[in-house]
């Protein structure tokens, strides 16, 4: 299948490549970059050795004619500009925020602009998403939060009150993109922890309550305070809700080991084992780790993934493999890094 990808220059854009380039059915073909046209992508991403002597283009429609299947890696508001220019038999895939949400008035509160509509929900994992993104030809990627934070509650339904979520969840500088920030500079983050977006402002919030309400049957709420922590890549989320029924950590353990019992890319660890980002880095892979606080009566979930795979470039793949008709896991049956 041909492939193409808008947007490639950044940092989730360079590891569609990279996942791209041994995947057993996608042949990439198109390869944009608005910003960076015309520069070898080596000197964008000099780890991408396999698309050595290779430029990006700008974009342009007719480069995506013969295009089977096209990934989106662009900032939030783009997506939906260069929507209608591309081939309506295409497949595709938005790694942006674009498309996520059902709710015009949530759009206009958490991002601003016009609002585009919404595609299927790419939360793979799950149910009813995986069903729905295999007779899809567009779909909205989860964003990176809300991808760890959505898989690590939607168990909890049964046991849990899903309407009095709270979330902390730290996230490597990669998350913030590649644009150049002064607070996102190495001696500005180097040995230094800083929440941002406090307040419970985050604009994945609502994708998160939208996932979590289709999946539970009720409405659900989340309080969610990000951090920024000093690595590139990696989120380890908390997420902690009152129990409504009396239950033990076992019973929890066993209730998230059967719910994820299809999942090729969901780990529930063993008790007592800890969550840890690095051992996911460069993966497609989830870990999760649970326990009953009995002083509080409240379940707590952690959740690690890699923000640049599994919530992003990873699980874009898994959608379009779902959505082709191809095992999920092809082209991502590999292990995180571990260092």
């Amino acid at each position: 299948m041909k492939v193409g990808v808008v947007g490639a220059s950044g940092y989730a854009g360079g590891e569609l490549l990279r996942l791209l380039a041994f995947h057993p059915q996608f042949e990439v073909n198109a390869i944009t970059a608005h910003s960076n046209a015309g520069e070898q992508i080596t000197s964008v991403h000099p780890q991408l050795q396999s698309y050595a002597g290779k430029k990006f283009s700008a974009f342009s429609p007719s480069d995506f004619l013969s295009c089977d299947l096209i990934f989106l890696a662009l900032p939030h508001g783009e997506s939906a500009k260069v929507i209608a220019s591309l081939p309506t038999s295409a497949k595709i895939v938005d790694l942006g925020a674009d498309f996520r949400l059902e709710s015009a008035q949530q759009w206009s509160k958490y991002y601003g602009g016009d609002y585009a509509g919404a595609w299927t929900y790419g939360l793979a994992d799950i149910e009813p998403f995986k069903t729905l993104i295999s007779k899809s030809t567009k779909v909205a990627n989860p964003g990176c939060y809300a991808t760890s934070i959505a898989l690590g509650t939607a168990p909890a339904s049964s046991i849990a009150d899903l309407s009095d979520v709270v979330v902390v969840a730290a996230s490597g500088t990669t998350g913030a993109g590649r644009s150049a920030k002064i607070n996102l500079i190495a001696s500005e983050v180097a040995g230094s922890l800083t929440s941002y977006k406090f307040g419970g402002v985050h604009q994945h919030t609502p994708e998160i309550e939208q996932a979590l309400t289709k999946v539970s049957g009720t409405a659900a709420k989340i309080s969610f305070t990000p951090i920024l922590a000093p690595m590139p890549r990696g989120i380890l989320s908390t997420i902690t809700a009152k129990l409504t029924k009396a239950t033990s950590t076992e019973e929890v353990h066993a209730l998230y080991s059967t719910y994820f019992t299809d999942s090729q890319f969901v780990t529930v660890l063993p008790i007592g084992v800890m969550p840890k980002t690095s051992a996911l880095t460069g993966s497609n892979h989830v870990q999760i780790q649970v326990a009953v606080d009995s002083h509080t009566s409240r379940l707590v979930v952690s959740v690690a993934i890699d923000n640049l795979g599994k919530g992003a470039a990873a699980q874009a793949i898994q959608n379009a493999n779902l959505m082709c008709g191809l095992d999920e896991a092809a082209g991502l049956r590999f292990d995180g890094l571990g260092v």
